[in-house]
């Protein structure tokens, strides 16, 4: 079975939660490492499964199902700059840059979707990782892995919005949405 690498962001435990990397081993954790950024907590994950969509909602449920009472917020970073790029696809970040800038491919790299008149703009991923493998740059699978992650961080968030909130912003979206 395939080997997945993967981090997943936890909240409502810190690293001063006790017993934080027990009830996560005896959860079926046992094959992440438990990391902290100061006091927040997020998993690396190497897990084996037949799908990477798989591995990642194995770990949520384990995660989500042992007595500490954390959320899994996100997945992975689904928002990457040039040297996330380069370092994600396995090429040089001047080959990235050249890429983006066109002077090299097809000068059609996707835009940035943050940060755009800044010094680091951001990309998504997805959207990168498609394009990448649309020019032969990286193989399907990783592209692939890249959409999944693109759509668990979705639902993530979706799920652990306030219900409201999201109602209101889907009927903000619709035209002729009747209060």
């Amino acid at each position: 079975m395939p080997l997945f690498h993967f981090t997943l962001l936890l909240k409502d435990v810190s690293s001063e939660t006790p017993g934080l990397e027990d009830h996560l081993y005896a959860s079926g954790c046992n094959d992440a490492l438990v990391c902290f950024y100061g006091k927040a907590v997020y998993l690396e994950f190497d897990r084996e499964s037949d799908s990477f969509a798989n591995a990642i909602m194995s770990a949520v449920r384990a995660i989500e199902s042992s007595p500490l009472a954390a959320t899994v917020t996100a997945v992975d970073a689904s928002l990457v700059g040039l040297s996330d790029i380069a370092q994600l696809s396995q090429l040089t970040r001047q080959s990235i840059a050249m890429l983006k800038d066109g002077s090299r491919g097809t000068g059609d790299f996707p835009s940035p979707v943050q940060r755009i008149n800044g010094n680091s703009p951001l990309w998504s991923w997805a959207s990168v990782a498609a394009w990448l493998q649309r020019h032969g740059k990286i193989a399907a699978p990783l592209a692939e892995n890249a959409r999944t992650l693109e759509e668990i961080n979705l639902a993530l968030q979706l799920r652990n919005a306030n219900g409201q909130q999201v109602q209101h912003f889907c009927r903000a979206l619709t035209p002729d949405h009747a209060d």
